[in-house]
């Protein structure tokens, strides 16, 4: 009870000055109320983590700056998506990732192309990192060298605020990266840390010798084990051993340092002022630094982030968060908040098991290790969405569970090689091309890259029917994505079946990262084809705009309502079950290229009355108390038409 008096006794005089700060402005009231609703997390995750004298004050004090700089046309936003909060969460809510030069060469060239979103049904694009980073080698854009100016070739941060006008005009919300865990070496902040000011050298963890260093090392994992071995770095100027998880041109920032907590927040006002929507919490997993584990998924990370979601709240309401977390899924739920922090902290989150377990078995033409897998996910926060999907900008990682392999009489180390063999091509199995990324010599992981359209076949594919089989491979994996419920998030050419860029190495910063293998530029030539059902490209883009527009019929389909998977009698089928009080759905997939059959009860114990697939808008009817589905089928049962 004395903690509870404190904070409200704090919360008080911090809404007194927050009430001074924002002085005659017409909306002070309305910044107040959100005060009232949010100030609460904001005051709880500062003493969980900062309870530093004058902390309040400076992030109060950043609070009313960002609520000033806060145009008309966005204040107006923040009421709509206060009376909307769940506008994430809504089945028309369909998200694309894309780099803004492989897109479209500059932030006014994705203006130009924002018609082509709109055609697709886009309703939320999120552009992939563009913030300056530092010269040459720059993690795919994630060594960022100022979080205040955009990539000089991409265009500036005026063309980036005319580019979120542009998207919310036609309906479009906006996701930037937010790195979070480091910054590039050439950063202000880091050359003035190296130039000797003590101020910024506590913004980064350096120590003087490798005694420190060499405890935290024995319980460290490797990120990049192949080119950055080690997780500290000496650097003369500093004289130290500075803390670098992921390269040695990406400085961990210390965020036990209230300093940085104000940073950021600031950053993220400013890029919300510009007019972004969500903004995707880089590599959060990995802030907070504790002796004795992984340096992941520490409880500190969880009230930091209730910290700059509330601040954001208050001054920017129309603004979520996404959690770049990909950790075990036990652990993955905490982004989304559980026990204290529940729906306090990041609104979205990635749904890395679902898209494992959609690769699994498809190689495997088994989905009962995705049954169990997906059923020991717990429920997220009501108020929250999975960002579901089937690639992204990343390699795959096959984090497949020892004891979920054991449920179903499988060997965990040894599927996982199997799967890093198929999608690699070099099962005798496999209609798979794909590379092998960051191979660790200790465990034996492999992790893949490819495009969609070649880890599912169409590549390798030799006659028309094995091509017409790998799209349909493709269509029933996004089926699931799209089916699962959340925000399902397609990636730049997939819409089209794009395969793997064979040249990415022809171009010196790429040559020795071959993820750029699936990012290609976005060829706009083959996009004209979209429309034409002769080709390749016309029955994928149709396939996915049918998958969109059928999805956003289905309330069934909000993401409040979670999805429950069953196995059946059959491996190769399984069901997402999603009750709704509009009306339940039932999806039924067959991850074989075999036709099989499952007894009608196992589909009718989830509901009666007619089925109707909506995706084809058939009536479906058990032939002899069974259902029979193609190969690679994909179901969306309802009671009735949509």
């Amino acid at each position: 009870m004395a903690d509870d008096r404190v904070t409200a006794a704090s919360g008080s005089v911090l809404r007194e000055h927050l009430a001074g700060q924002l002085g005659s402005d017409p909306d002070a009231p309305d910044v107040l109320a959100r005060w009232d609703r949010w100030g609460p997390d904001l005051l709880a995750g500062l003493a969980e983590v900062y309870p530093q004298p004058g902390v309040g004050e400076r992030v109060v004090e950043l609070i009313a700056a960002g609520n000033a700089a806060r145009s008309p046309r966005l204040r107006d936003r923040d009421r709509d998506r206060i009376l909307s909060p769940d506008w994430f969460q809504r089945p028309d809510a369909i998200g694309y990732a894309a780099y803004a030069d492989r897109f479209a060469d500059t932030l006014n060239g994705v203006s130009e192309r924002v018609g082509y979103l709109r055609d697709l049904g886009i309703t939320y694009l999120h552009l992939m990192p563009l913030l300056a980073p530092r010269p040459g080698d720059n993690d795919g854009g994630y060594a960022v060298m100022d979080y205040r100016r955009v990539r000089p070739d991409l265009g500036t941060m005026d063309d980036l605020a005319d580019l979120a006008t542009t998207l919310h005009d036609a309906g479009i919300s906006l996701t930037l990266d937010l790195v979070l865990n480091h910054v590039a070496t050439e950063h202000a902040w880091a050359s003035a840390a190296r130039a000797g000011d003590p101020k910024y050298r506590d913004y980064f963890l350096v120590y003087p010798d490798r005694r420190e260093p060499d405890a935290y090392e024995a319980s460290l994992p490797e990120v990049f084990p192949n080119f950055a071995p080690g997780n500290f770095t000496w650097n003369d100027d500093l004289r130290g051993w500075v803390w670098t998880t992921f390269n040695e041109w990406q400085w961990d920032l210390n965020w036990a340092n209230p300093d940085v907590l104000c940073e950021f927040i600031g950053i993220i006002l400013e890029l919300a002022n510009r007019g972004v929507d969500c903004l995707r919490l880089d590599a959060i997993a990995f802030v907070w630094k504790r002796l004795g584990t992984d340096c992941q998924n520490q409880p500190e990370v969880h009230a930091i982030t209730q910290v700059l979601r509330a601040a954001a709240r208050i001054a920017a309401p129309s603004v979520v968060f996404k959690a770049e977390a990909i950790v075990a899924p036990r652990q993955l739920v905490a982004y989304l908040g559980r026990g204290t922090h529940a729906g306090r902290v990041s609104d979205l989150a990635y749904h890395n098991s679902l898209m494992v377990q959609i690769w699994s078995a498809l190689a495997a033409q088994d989905a009962r290790l995705m049954a169990v897998a997906l059923s020991r996910v717990p429920d997220i926060p009501t108020t929250t969405a999975w960002g579901t999907y089937l690639r992204c900008h990343d390699d795959i990682g096959w984090a497949i569970d020892d004891q979920d392999c054991a449920e179903i009489g499988w060997n965990g180390w040894a599927h996982r090689s199997f799967l890093s063999d198929f999608y690699t091509g070099s099962h005798p199995a496999s209609f798979a091309q794909g590379a092998a990324f960051q191979q660790n010599a200790v465990t034996g992981d492999r992790r893949v890259s490819g495009t969609a359209a070649s880890l599912v076949g169409l590549g390798r594919a030799g006659n028309a029917e094995q091509r017409q089989t790998a799209i349909d491979r493709l269509m029933l994996a996004y089926a699931m994505v799209f089916g699962f419920g959340g925000i399902p998030l397609l990636y730049m050419g997939d819409e089209l079946a794009l395969r793997n860029d064979d040249d990415y190495h022809l171009v010196a910063e790429h040559a020795d990262d071959n993820r750029w293998m699936h990012r290609p530029r976005m060829p706009w030539d083959l996009a004209e084809q979209r429309h034409s059902p002769d080709t390749e490209v016309g029955r994928t883009f149709a396939g996915i705009a049918r998958l969109i527009a059928v999805r956003r019929s289905l309330e069934s389909l909000h993401a409040a309502v979670p999805t429950r998977v069953h196995a059946t009698s059959n491996p190769a089928v399984v069901l997402f079950v999603r009750r709704h009080p509009s009306g339940d759905l039932v999806q039924a997939y067959n991850v074989s290229d075999s036709q099989v059959s499952i007894p009608a009860w196992e589909i009718e114990i989830h509901g009666t009355g007619p089925r109707i697939e909506a995706l084809s808008q058939r009536e479906m009817v058990p032939v002899d108390g069974r259902y029979v589905l193609p190969p690679y089928a994909a179901w969306w049962l309802t009671a009735q038409g949509h």
